[in-house]
């Protein structure tokens, strides 16, 4: 009988993948449901978006959207991103030439450094980082060169920025809205990007999918604005965050018209097309639901506060987030060999999962102790989860 043991498996796999880990994601939600744990780990909300917008889906499904669509993406849903720029940020775009729609932010980042980035490239990447930017970037060939936001504040330090470039860095890849840390840059932090991007001749590739979730008085700011970014700048975002669709995967890139025609070299190779029906209806979203994105980042702040607060009283101190949907602790305090070890112990302690930072950081012990919690959940479940928390004996 054939072997199924995962080193069996693994052998078979090419070396590209062989060497990048599962997704922490994936391991962690399998134990949530495994476990029948409260999920505070993975960042995807438990309430849908519009009911206008699910409405649409259905019209389009209903009235025959559902071959092939444009491998650009349906001209609707083109003009809409055009038009959603615009609006926000006074961004001009041709939707002919300067957007392509792609199956959620992460094949927009997986096309765009298959389009970008050759063997032995370097991409200069935040630390800690998003899992799929390791990914793909070990896929293209390339190698990272991280700059990592030091806890407690999680601040972009432009030394740090400046030492990571070399002769063989060809981007920048740049999170903001940041995930895991919930930093917002700000306007300094990014015309020190700018800086380096211009001086050193350099695409930067942002990924703002959290873009309308940010708190306070805080601002997020496409550096496509900036002084000399527009013609440098690849832009990625998508439905998924700002309209509580996360699993429609529908997601886009915009930028001048050589950087977007890279992203569509390499995409036509991986979906060609995405979500037929999906795309009018994320459309209408765009066009006639603008102000849902606002009333969603209210809510969110509100429910920030309550896992903070809650964290807390658990003896879990977090650092208030500018953005997204995490908090992050340090566990140190705890007695843990890891963040990973613990999180691995939660369920049976506390009937909670989170998810361990260290697997976004190659300075495993910058990351080490560092665990983040999501705060995408309905009051009453995040209620309940530090509640849970409160009550658990969480030292080693």
């Amino acid at each position: 009988m054939p072997h199924d043991r995962p080193s069996d498996q693994r052998r078979q796999q090419a070396r590209r993948v062989r060497s990048i880990p599962p997704t922490v994601f994936s391991e962690m939600s399998a134990l949530a449901v495994r476990t029948g744990a409260i999920n505070l780990g993975q960042g995807f909300p438990d309430v849908d978006g519009p009911s206008s917008v699910i409405a649409a889906a259905i019209k389009a499904l209903e009235s025959g959207a559902n071959q092939y669509a444009p491998g650009l993406g349906v001209p609707a849903l083109r003009e809409a991103i055009a038009r959603h720029q615009h609006r926000h940020y006074g961004i001009e775009l041709d939707p002919d030439r300067e957007v392509v729609v792609t199956t959620g932010c992460t094949e927009g980042i997986a096309a765009a450094l298959l389009g970008l980035v050759d063997p032995g490239d370097e991409v200069v990447v935040l630390e800690p980082f998003y899992d799929s930017y390791l990914a793909m970037i070990e896929m293209c060939g390339g190698s990272r060169r991280p700059v990592t936001l030091r806890a407690p504040d999680f601040r972009l330090d432009p030394a740090d920025l400046r030492r990571a470039v070399g002769p063989r860095t060809r981007a920048i890849l740049l999170n903001s809205p940041h995930n895991p840390t919930g930093t917002v840059l700000t306007r300094d932090e990014l015309r020190a990007v700018a800086d380096v991007a211009i001086e050193h001749d350099l695409i930067v590739i942002t990924d703002e999918v959290y873009e309308h979730l940010v708190f306070d008085s805080n601002e997020h700011v496409p550096l496509a604005t900036l002084p000399g970014m527009r013609e440098r700048t690849l832009t990625l975002s998508s439905a998924g965050k700002s309209y509580s669709f996360t699993g429609w995967k529908v997601g886009w890139a915009t930028g001048p018209v050589d950087l977007v025609a890279a992203v569509m070299a390499a995409k036509q190779w991986l979906t060609f097309t995405s979500g037929s029906p999906l795309q009018p209806a994320v459309a209408h979203a765009l066009d006639h639901e603008p102000d849902f994105p606002a009333a969603l980042a209210e809510d969110l702040q509100a429910r920030r506060d309550l896992l903070v607060a809650g964290l807390a009283g658990a003896g879990l101190t977090a650092r208030v987030p500018e953005g997204t949907y995490f908090a992050t602790t340090d566990i140190r305090h705890l007695g843990w060999e890891d963040g990973r070890a613990f999180c691995l112990a939660l369920p049976e302690r506390a009937g909670v999962v989170a998810i361990p930072n260290q697997a976004f950081y190659d300075d495993h012990e910058e990351g080490r102790h560092l665990v983040r919690w999501a705060f995408c959940k309905q009051p009453s479940l995040i209620g309940e989860g530090v509640s849970r928390l409160a009550a658990a004996d969480l030292r080693r």
